[in-house]
C-alpha cells in the first residue's frame, strides 16, 4: 500500500498549532475537548497527517487567541517553493530559520519564551537579552 505524504503546508500549519498550544500551556486533550475532538485527532492535525479545514482552523485560532494568519507565518522557503505561484521577490527566509523554529518549539525554547514574555519591565527585558547575547559570544 502506498502511503500519501503529508502536504508541507499542512505540516507547517500543524506545527504552528502545536507551537501556539504549547505557548499558552494547553494540552492536546484540552484543545480536543474545546473542539469536540479526541486528542488523537489534534495529534494528527499537529503532525500534518490530517488537513485542517478553514472553519476548524478559524475555531482553533479563536481558542488559542491568535489570528488565522499566525498559522501561516514563518513558512519555510522549501514549502514556499512547492507552491504553484510565488509573489515577485517574496518571502525569503534566513538560512538559520529552520533551526530557530526547531528551538522555539522545543521544551527549552517554549519555557524561555514564556518566561521572557512574562517580564513586564522593559529595562529588565533588555538586560536579559544583553546577558543572553554576551553568553552566546563566549
Amino acid at each position: 500500500m502506498n502511503k500519501k505524504k503529508p502536504n508541507p503546508i499542512d505540516i507547517h500549519v500543524g506545527s504552528r498549532v502545536r507551537l501556539r498550544r504549547m505557548l499558552v500551556g494547553m494540552s492536546q486533550e484540552k484543545l480536543g475537548e474545546k473542539l469536540g475532538l479526541t486528542f488523537q485527532q489534534v495529534q494528527k492535525y499537529e503532525k500534518g497527517t490530517n488537513r485542517i479545514g478553514a472553519s476548524r482552523l478559524y475555531q482553533i485560532a479563536n481558542i488559542l487567541g491568535v489570528e488565522v494568519q499566525f498559522f501561516f507565518e514563518d513558512m519555510p522557503g522549501e514549502v514556499l517553493k512547492s507552491l504553484p505561484t510565488q509573489p515577485e521577490g517574496g518571502f525569503k527566509e534566513a538560512d538559520n530559520a529552520p533551526f530557530v523554529m526547531d528551538f522555539v518549539s522545543s521544551s527549552e525554547g517554549l519555557q524561555l519564551n514564556r518566561h521572557y514574555s512574562e517580564i513586564d519591565n522593559p529595562t529588565v527585558r533588555k538586560r536579559v537579552l544583553d546577558l543572553i547575547k554576551s553568553l552566546s559570544e563566549e
